[in-house]
């Protein structure tokens, strides 16, 4: 794995930067001016992505990178995509925005990457979203669930991966109305995009006035006891949380302490079992009971082809890594870009990865739909319930889809595809 960012660029590397911008005017990107396209060559593709692999969010989040390049290696080693090998180079920003900024500039404007892949965070990845769309750089499958990529009009180049925040409120939602009705429900969110998103959704089901307490976190303060116990002296009985992992964690275990156990609902990407598990230590039985949501084939499901070809590679391309939820992403990621890649043709562009996306008709690993379009850049649609048991994370119930605006949760019927026989898609 490379580790490109080394606690902040050097002030020369900003000024080679600043350099670079003042030159290129916005860059141009050359496609379908008769240039070369940035990153391409006949023999390679250059991407590039910007993670957490330290800080408060690198938790589970820093494998994610490594299992996507692991599944580029992969096809790398049987023949590329159109004989093109494909480099990912990924860049530390250590969840922080103006990190985040700083290794984006790199990438586009020193590394040349044909386009930004599965950057991780809401409010990272939202600071690069002008930056992106002025140099004309494909903004692909962005690792977070605001609905900020979903903005065609505004941001053609940028599209969503996750299921978005708001949809995904409404099925917790849904579950609590269903199944925990009575109980005095509550909201625990990030303090941006993240969380105010899962609460509009969660308030599109249950009603504002039904939430019983609202708190927020910031990931710069690990100090979460004010918040939980505010929920404990309100009552709260069921607490959704819309966290990343290791502050799911940190609720978990801080309501343990101060003698808090409510039933705790979780946003998919803080639900990760195994990465919670590692967080808690020997206090991993608290995950006991503790509902979630996912999209993915679950990691422990051993029968499914899909975790059978991901483990595969995990073994050969990831040395042997871990192997959770993070992985089962990461390779998702890396399968669908190469679907696009792939629909996109030979004569490679930016602006032909782009329609590619937008064709939409994408399968693979997910549960639920891929909903691209023209007008539609949001990524999945809809996720399945998940409970921990016996220490056990494992699906329960039907796949369920919605909207972001007043639609309803309703169950989605279609059967999820096998991968192809050697694990990389073909052309259509």
């Amino acid at each position: 794995m490379r580790r490109s960012i080394r606690g902040g660029l050097a002030i020369a590397t900003s000024l080679a930067l600043f350099a670079a911008t003042a030159g290129c005017g916005g860059d141009g990107s050359g496609s379908g001016s008769g240039d070369a396209v940035p990153g391409i060559t006949d023999t390679e593709i250059v991407v590039g992505t910007h993670m957490p692999l330290t800080g408060p969010a690198s938790a589970g989040y820093s494998t994610i990178a490594p299992a996507t390049k692991a599944y580029f290696d992969y096809v790398n080693a049987n023949g590329g995509v159109h004989g093109r090998k494909i480099t990912y180079k990924i860049m530390d920003d250590g969840y922080n925005p103006a990190n985040t900024q700083q290794v984006v500039r790199q990438l586009v404007l020193q590394d040349r990457v044909f386009a930004i892949l599965n950057g991780l965070g809401t409010p990272t990845h939202t600071g690069v979203l002008d930056f992106l769309k002025s140099n004309r750089v494909p903004d692909l499958f962005v690792a977070s669930g605001s609905r900020s990529w979903d903005q065609p009009d505004k941001y053609p180049g940028t599209f969503g991966f996750n299921v978005d925040y708001t949809v995904e409120g409404k099925i917790l939602a849904s579950y609590v109305r269903e199944n925990l009705a009575g109980r005095k429900v509550c909201h625990f969110g990030q303090d941006d995009d993240f969380g105010r998103d899962s609460l509009a959704g969660v308030e599109r089901i249950l009603g504002a006035a039904a939430i019983g307490a609202k708190q927020t976190y910031v990931t710069s303060n690990t100090n979460v006891a004010p918040q939980i116990g505010a929920f404990k002296a309100a009552g709260c009985q069921v607490v959704i949380l819309a966290t990343v992992p290791g502050f799911t964690a940190l609720s978990i275990g801080t309501g343990a302490r101060l003698g808090f156990k409510p039933q705790w609902l979780v946003s998919n990407v803080g639900a990760d079992y195994p990465t919670l598990a590692k967080q808690l230590g020997a206090a991993a039985p608290l995950l006991e009971g503790v509902i979630g949501v996912n999209y993915l084939p679950m990691n422990n499901d051993t029968a499914n082809p899909w975790i059978q070809l991901f483990t595969k590679i995990n073994q050969e391309h990831n040395g042997a890594a871990p192997f959770d939820g993070n992985t089962v992403y990461g390779m998702s990621v890396g399968y669908l870009f190469v679907q696009v890649l792939l629909a996109a043709g030979r004569d490679l562009t930016r602006e032909a990865v782009t329609a590619a996306v937008e064709k939409g008709g994408y399968q693979g690993p997910g549960l639920a739909p891929l909903r691209f379009s023209a007008t539609d850049h949001s990524g999945y649609g809809g996720e399945r319930l998940t409970r921990v048991s016996g220490g056990v994370q494992q699906y329960f119930g039907p796949t369920y889809e919605t909207d972001e605006g007043e639609g309803p949760v309703r169950e989605y019927t279609g059967a999820p595809v096998p991968p192809p026989a050697n694990g990389i898609p073909t052309a259509n």
